[in-house]
């Protein structure tokens, strides 16, 4: 605890929450607070040099920069991933360090299905059919230039399964499909109601992963794990990027070793203009901006918990 008149905090990147988000309730904790929409890696130990409490979505707290922060007592990560703080730095600091959890698994759970139903009903492709004149040029009421298939009866691997994980299962199992949920990859034992990691990539008809990124789950799908999928399969991440190699997603698209994939993460974020997996980006491939978590319910309740971690802690 320290004294309320005492207390200095900092968003160092409040704008990656997006401009519709009311932060009122955030003002109105007795903290003098100093927004930033963003911040650079040089300005970080300045902005932070005063603040008893920091908050980070994306920006890095390394050991170098915890260094300097001597009056820091809380840091609270605006997301639920914690990489792009050194934790053990912290501990050794005595800094507690807080992030968010079970607030996005409506909001991942529905851009899951949203680009699964995409890969399997191309509804946007015959969208662009309809404006470009086919149908009306067609002899048959129907097209059927991208085959569809129904998700009932087939099988949802995931991969991770927390949260997110678990609201992913609810919608699968609403549309009639089976949930096999995979073990982590090369474990000695089995978990009740896990299935082993490589049996998931054999047997799963769609892949979701819901895993942090971590050493053991960097390049966690490399060529290897591709081979090893259906043919007919498809793949999503929303959860880190580095999960997946991506060059070698790129391959086994091209070649077809996967029906197709969705990803909302990407190693580099945001991406160069030339980033390869944009540039190469297979037709069989759905890419979205790292919007998973983005629906305006979702940031509100991450607001809500960010100011309730605040609360525990410091008052």
């Amino acid at each position: 605890m320290v004294q309320n008149n005492m207390i200095n905090g900092v968003f160092l990147d409040a704008g990656t929450l997006g401009p519709d988000l009311d932060l009122s309730p955030m003002r109105k904790l007795p903290i003098n607070w100093q927004f930033h929409d963003f911040t650079a890696p040089e300005q970080t130990v300045e902005r932070c040099q005063s603040a008893q409490v920091v908050i980070t979505n994306k920006v890095v707290l390394d050991a170098h920069t915890l260094s300097h922060l001597n009056n820091l007592k809380l840091i609270c990560i605006a997301a639920t991933g914690m990489n792009n703080v050194d934790l053990k730095a912290a501990e050794q600091q005595g800094i507690e360090v807080k992030n968010v959890v079970g607030y996005a698994g409506s909001s991942v759970a529905q851009l899951v299905f949203n680009v699964l139903l995409e890969l399997t009903t191309h509804a946007s492709q015959y969208n662009q059919l309809v404006s470009t004149g086919k149908w009306s040029e067609s002899q048959s009421f129907c097209l059927f230039d991208y085959p569809m298939i129904e998700l009932t009866g087939k099988t949802m691997g995931l991969i991770g399964y927390g949260n997110l994980a678990k609201s992913v299962e609810h919608l699968a199992k609403a549309f009639g499909m089976q949930v096999v949920i995979a073990e982590q990859k090369g474990a000695g034992t089995i978990r009740p109601g896990r299935a082993p990691f490589e049996q998931v990539l054999k047997e799963a008809d769609a892949i979701s992963i819901h895993c942090p990124l971590t050493d053991g789950t960097r390049d966690l799908f490399t060529a290897s794990e591709f081979k090893q999928m259906k043919s007919s399969a498809l793949i999503i991440n929303t959860a880190r990027g580095g999960i997946i190699n991506e060059l070698d997603l790129i391959d086994a698209l091209n070649r077809r070793e996967i029906a197709g994939a969705a990803v909302d993460v990407i190693t580099t974020e945001p991406p160069d203009r030339d980033y390869p997996l944009i540039v190469n980006k297979p037709d069989n491939l759905i890419i979205t901006p790292h919007i998973a978590w983005a629906t305006l319910e979702a940031r509100t309740r991450l607001l809500q918990l960010l100011v309730s971690n605040i609360t525990q802690s410091l008052f």
